[in-house]
């Protein structure tokens, strides 16, 4: 029994200096293969350690993300506070430039009724301008009417050398200039004694148009006048000048002459 159990020792004590001897032939190949290799790969130690110092704890990543996201908040704060401080300045500042305005458009009618109501009032609207105009124009056309009358029977007043319907024409406070504005006299007393003493020394006169403005209470003359000193039917003097009458509830209130 003994001597078997000595040949077994032996045997596996053979074996185990055999496993010996590979595993030494093995580590020193692999070792030089792993040093071969250290050249282009860095060492798991350094790997391990790299990212220690370049990436960031996630504490540190989520501070600084909330710091970023309060940041845009902040910088979309204060975008809206100013867009708003513009406009409240732009509803104060009621100055306008010339040229700069915008017009608002106008709404459109929506509906078939709508549209109609529109244009019944864009109608009136229009009548009613017409209306104003016509009655602006008639009522210049009465006065003309009326101013030219006055005028009418101021020439044959004068023609006649009839001084009292010659006076008649005008008002009692009628003022007479030359142009531009000087006043030569004013009132119904001067009239009579400057147009009254002409009347009776002159033998004829006679007054015509050569052309006549009449607008509203307003009438401009162009006239001819000639005068016989000596014999009524001899007339020694003609001679041309501008007048301009302002008419005034049917009597003459200013006249200026052009000379």
């Amino acid at each position: 029994m003994k001597p078997l159990f000595f040949a077994i020792s032996l045997l596996f004590s053979w074996q185990s200096i055999a496993s010996d001897e590979t595993v030494e032939q093995v580590q020193p190949q692999i070792s030089n293969e792993q040093k071969a290799e250290k050249k282009d790969v860095p060492s798991l130690e350094f790997i391990e350690e790299k990212p220690a110092t370049e990436q960031k704890s996630a504490p540190e990543t989520e501070t600084e993300t909330a710091k970023a996201t309060a940041e845009k908040t902040q910088s979309s704060d204060e975008q809206k506070a100013t867009a708003e401080a513009l406009k409240a300045v732009a509803e104060v500042d009621d100055s306008k430039v010339l040229g700069t305005q915008t017009p608002a458009p106008a709404e459109q009618p929506k509906t078939v009724a709508e549209k109609q109501q529109a244009v019944a009032e864009a109608e009136k609207a229009v009548n009613q301008a017409k209306e104003a105009l016509t009655a602006k124009q008639q009522e210049k056309a009465r006065q003309s009417r009326e101013s030219m009358a006055v005028i009418e029977q101021l020439i044959a007043a004068y023609n006649a050398r009839n001084i009292d319907a010659f006076i008649k024409m005008y008002d009692e406070n009628v003022e007479f200039y030359t142009f531009p504005n000087e006043l030569m006299f004013k009132g119904k007393e001067k009239l009579i004694a400057r147009y009254g003493i002409m009347f009776k020394k002159l033998k004829c006169i006679k007054s015509s148009p050569i052309k006549r403005i009449v607008l509203g209470n307003i009438v401009i003359d162009h006239e001819l006048s000639e005068t016989c000193s000596q014999d009524p039917k001899v007339v020694d003097k003609r001679s041309e000048f501008v007048t301009s009458y302002k008419i005034e509830n049917g009597k003459i209130t200013k006249v200026l002459f052009f000379r």
